[in-house]
């Protein structure tokens, strides 16, 4: 949900055949901000799946339910985002509107939903959205140019320069990360580790102090109900990094599951996540903390200080590249989102958006969840194999792993590249020798590589790197062929 004006601050009233004439105007505003697009028919609410062409772009209005007394109509969609999201018109009854001269001199006039001219376009710039869930850094994204888009629930930086150039920029100097969306729970207790050993896959009792390992939590037919981070602060105390889009389901299934001496907090609300990524990530961050962190190991970390706020710092990274991921207090995050900036300026370091993240990421063959993993997908087939650890004893989800095992996985994740043209995207169905035989999981343009890469599910006897495959993209079957994996790894 949207605040009514002026949060949402209406720039132009347009009547619909007047559209043509303003669309210098309106690209100009598309250039510069995200835009609102709403449509509105008297009292009908919207037109429904109507499609206009406005400055370029294809707006798609959605379905409203008809205005009652107390409640107007109201769809906006963010052109750029590509995100539909809902708003209530001001107080239901009046909507207020801003007129703009051509001398940009705007007024404001209330005007009942009844006297709306049979059809306008409202073209506006977003304010920021109350009925998504907002990092520490939001308002520093937004007025940095940060392309702000919904993902799982949560208001994020897409980009900011660019996806490639952020990418790039990754893999050849360091890229700045807000990762704040992600969860954190700690347990501690004379049993956490007895508690986490059952509740992961990964073996937990046998954890060094001061590492992380990467794991899974399972339901009891083998599905993910996520992958996480699981840090070893004492031998009493853990620190787990779960998913933003999970964290709340992750903490409820481990407390449902806990019947040791261990307590179980949810502990989101305490931190913030920067990620600083890349062969200058290192370099960067050592400007602003006295802890050696040339001395943390992959996958290690430590507590200390990074320009006089608290913080763990940890040598992991969701990129493929060397880097550190620092979870600090929400109330020093602004501060040192600058600071790091800072630091890294004379590197070429640049702040990045999530979209830059996935391209890495795929790139990396990192798993992501609601597309390589989820609760109908196994480790065992997301050849996530090496995180289960089946000789430390019972765990949930083992016992279906046993029997898969036992009866053989039928279906194996796997990297191809397009030989044909065309982009095989999500949800995309794969053909083995003409026969639909799967599915594409991720998908895209690598910006390292310069080819089209992805991963994607297909019977275990048909998944072997070598073999041409197609994609079906836009009705046509496209070549294509399986590949060895990661795409990329960096020189060590």
């Amino acid at each position: 949900m949207f605040n009514a004006p002026p949060e949402i601050r209406v720039s132009d009233w347009l009547k619909f055949d007047q559209v043509d004439r303003q669309t210098e105007q309106l690209l100009q505003v598309f250039q510069k901000s995200e835009i609102v697009i709403g449509m509105l028919r008297g009292r009908h609410g919207l037109v429904l799946n109507q499609k206009i062409q406005v400055a370029g772009a294809l707006i798609k209005a959605t379905r409203c339910r008809r205005p009652e007394q107390d409640q107007a109509p109201g769809v906006v969609l963010s052109a750029k985002a590509g995100q539909f999201r809902k708003f209530a018109l001001h107080d239901g009854v009046h909507l207020y509107n801003y007129f703009t001269s051509r001398r940009r001199k705007a007024t404001q006039q209330a005007l009942p939903i009844d006297t709306l001219p049979p059809l306008l376009l409202v073209c506006g710039l977003m304010g920021q959205p109350t009925g998504l869930r907002c990092t520490p850094l939001n308002e520093i994204h937004r007025t940095s140019g940060g392309r702000m888009v919904e993902f799982g629930g949560w208001d994020m930086p897409v980009q900011y320069s660019g996806i490639i150039e952020e990418h790039n920029t990754v893999r050849r100097a360091a890229g700045l990360f807000d990762v704040s969306h992600m969860g954190e729970i700690e347990i501690r207790g004379p049993e956490a580790a007895r508690l986490l050993d059952y509740v992961t896959t990964n073996a937990v009792q046998k954890q060094q102090l001061g590492t992380a390992r990467y794991s899974a939590l399972l339901y009891e037919h083998g599905g993910f109900v996520d992958d996480i981070l699981v840090h070893r602060v004492t031998e009493s105390e853990f620190f787990l990094c779960v998913n933003a889009s999970n964290q709340e389901k992750d903490f409820r299934r481990i407390c449902a599951l806990n019947r040791w001496k261990a307590e179980v907090e949810f502990a989101s609300d305490r931190y913030a996540q920067l990620a600083i990524q890349g062969p200058r990530a290192l370099a960067t961050l050592q400007d602003l903390t006295r802890v050696d962190l040339a001395g943390i190991q992959y996958y290690h970390f430590l507590d200390g200080a990074v320009d006089g706020a608290p913080a763990r710092i940890a040598r992991t990274g969701y990129t493929g590249e060397d880097g550190f991921e620092i979870y600090i207090p929400p109330a020093d995050s602004g501060r040192l989102w600058n600071r790091i900036l800072e630091a890294g300026r004379k590197f070429g370091i640049k702040p990045c958006g999530l979209g830059a993240r996935n391209t890495l990421r795929l790139e990396a063959k990192m798993a992501l969840y609601g597309h390589e993993i989820g609760a109908s997908i196994t480790p065992l087939e997301a050849d996530l194999g090496w995180i289960v650890k089946m000789d430390k004893g019972e765990f949930a989800g083992r016992r279906a792993l046993e029997k898969q095992l036992q009866a053989g996985v039928r279906r194996k994740l796997i990297g191809f590249e397009m030989r044909g043209r065309g982009i095989g995207r999500e949800g995309y169905e794969v053909f083995v020798e003409g026969q639909a035989a799967g599915w594409v999981t991720s998908g895209g343009p690598s910006p390292t590589l310069n080819r089209n890469i992805g991963l994607c599910y297909l019977p275990a006897d048909r998944a072997a790197v070598g073999r041409p495959i197609q994609i079906l993209i836009r009705g046509q079957l496209v070549d294509a062929e399986t590949v060895a994996t990661p795409f990329y790894k960096r020189a060590k």
